[in-house]
């Protein structure tokens, strides 16, 4: 039987948004701050209303009388509730300025950017107000390290574990949660002063930027490439700087960001073996090296580029933005859907496996891959071998593990579930028209939280097909769990006794 939630859970989950709301608010001051500065009058208006607004439901929500203990079901509920709500009100200021279709269109781009995606419908981005620009690239930010995290450490309270494993994050990396959420953030902060630096440096120096717009596209990029985000100051994304040494470091930032974080604890206390021996490591590495392989040889079969340092420079650059789920592109849209064949195979590939787990990469991850392929080796191994012979099913994986049959059923089961997300995505794409191979790219792309599009994803395309692309954004970015548990909340609501 089906126990329907009291007002006691409602209060918990009330209590634990309030939280959220007031983390969110407080971030929303440094866009404000930022159109003060530029004396970005009407932007500034529209943040004064969005900050009011998250400030206000969390003071409501803090004021609600609980035992700030949130069990399993609260806690999936509150992560499923973030990822819903927040966009919804962060999309307020893309909605008053004018640059986005409507209110459906002002809200994609927040969940794309909340989720770390990076498809947009923004309309004149280049001529978009800069704190509006940075708005954008903030939700990245906040979305790739992690509202609750960033609460977790504002605030002490229970249930902290709950709302970590629900944020889609399986790997505590030190004894307690509000420390790694610490580590997390001390990664974080230690990237943005190197890659804004590095960034901007090379777009003053290299590129001729002044000091004010280098330091500001710097800023942006690291946003979008340490947290695998996609969105980019310019409509042309990285293609708009022309520069194979600002690729470079892009590159660096992504390959950064689609590491798990467990793995930045490794490197940063020294044990670098632990990182070789990972299996996830070597998976991302085989996979990483399949997807190029297929996406080389399928450009060089077209003859799109007719010089190997223009193939291997475009095809490694879009294979690294697709493996690690950034988004990035040097090449247009247009281009891209030219690409046919094994490269858009080996791309579309790259970006349904994505990074690592507990990274700010979408996809399936490397670790589901990797457990998966061994526990299918070691599965052909029993039939072959005589009876009776020992097959190991140790793996290191954040020190030495046991490939249980529970941990391989888990990770088949989020991977088919993946697989059924992006077919779907994409029949309802060849419902509307669009070709098997363009929707098969656009579903993958917006259900692995990648960003790379063939021009599917425009202002022009169904009302169904821009819903169906933010639920997919959704369900990947929370892997799941927390959706499926937050609609089992809302069934016992409605007929539970």
């Amino acid at each position: 039987m089906l126990i329907k939630p009291v007002a006691e859970d409602f209060r918990v989950i009330a209590h634990s948004m309030g939280r959220i709301f007031v983390v969110v608010g407080l971030a929303g001051l440094v866009p404000l701050a930022w159109a003060t500065v530029g004396r970005e009058w009407h932007p500034f208006s529209s943040f004064l209303l969005m900050i009011g607004i998250f400030l206000l439901l969390g003071v409501i929500g803090l004021r609600q009388p609980t035992s700030d203990r949130l069990d399993w079901s609260h806690g999936m509920v509150v992560v499923a509730l973030t990822w819903l709500l927040v966009p919804l009100i962060g999309a307020i200021p893309f909605v008053l300025s004018g640059h986005w279709g409507g209110e459906i269109d002002a809200l994609f781009d927040a969940v794309s950017g909340l989720t770390t995606t990076g498809l947009a419908l923004v309309q004149d981005l280049d001529h978009l107000a800069p704190s509006l620009n940075f708005w954008r690239h903030l939700l990245h930010f906040l979305g790739g390290q992690g509202i609750i995290i960033a609460a977790l450490l504002v605030f002490a309270g229970g249930g902290a574990l709950t709302l970590y494993l629900g944020e889609a994050r399986d790997e505590r990396i030190l004894p307690s949660v509000t420390s790694t959420a610490r580590f997390i953030w001390s990664v974080s902060m230690v990237h943005l002063v190197l890659g804004v630096t590095t960034l901007g440096l090379v777009a003053w120096q290299v590129l001729g930027f002044t000091l004010p717009r280098a330091i500001f596209h710097g800023l942006m990029i690291f946003f979008a490439g340490f947290d695998t985000g996609g969105f980019a100051p310019q409509s042309t994304s990285v293609g708009y700087y022309h520069s194979a040494i600002f690729e470079a470091t892009a590159g660096v930032l992504m390959v950064a960001g689609a590491m798990s974080f467990g793995l930045h604890y490794a490197l940063w206390t020294g044990r670098r073996r632990a990182v070789l021996d990972n299996l996830e490591t070597r998976t991302i590495l085989s996979t990483f090296g399949l997807t190029m392989a297929m996406t080389l040889i399928g450009l060089a079969v077209t003859g799109l580029y007719t010089h190997a340092v223009g193939l291997s420079r475009q095809g490694f650059f879009q294979v690294l933005s697709a493996h690690t789920g950034t988004g990035f592109a040097t090449v247009p849209a247009s281009e891209l859907a030219t690409w046919g064949g094994l490269a858009f195979g080996g791309l579309a590939l790259a970006m349904a496996l994505g990074g690592m787990a507990s990274s700010t990469a979408g996809g399936v991850k490397a670790l589901r891959i990797g457990i998966t392929v061994r526990s299918i080796v070691n599965q052909i191994r029993e039939v072959l071998l005589p009876e009776g012979a020992v097959v190991g099913t140790g793996f290191i994986q954040a020190g030495r593990r046991r490939l249980t049959p529970q941990l391989a059923q888990a990770a088949m089961t989020i991977s088919l579930l993946y697989v059924a997300l992006f077919l779907v995505g994409a029949g309802v794409g060849m419902a509307y028209g669009v070709p098997l191979d363009q929707a098969m790219f656009e579903s993958v792309s917006a259900g692995a939280n990648v960003g790379l599009s063939v021009g599917v994803t425009d202002p022009a395309m169904p009302l169904m097909l821009k819903l169906v692309y933010m639920a997919e954004m959704w369900l990947g970015r929370l892997e799941f769990v927390a959706v499926f548990a937050f609609l089992g909340f809302l069934y016992a609501w409605v007929k539970g006794k």
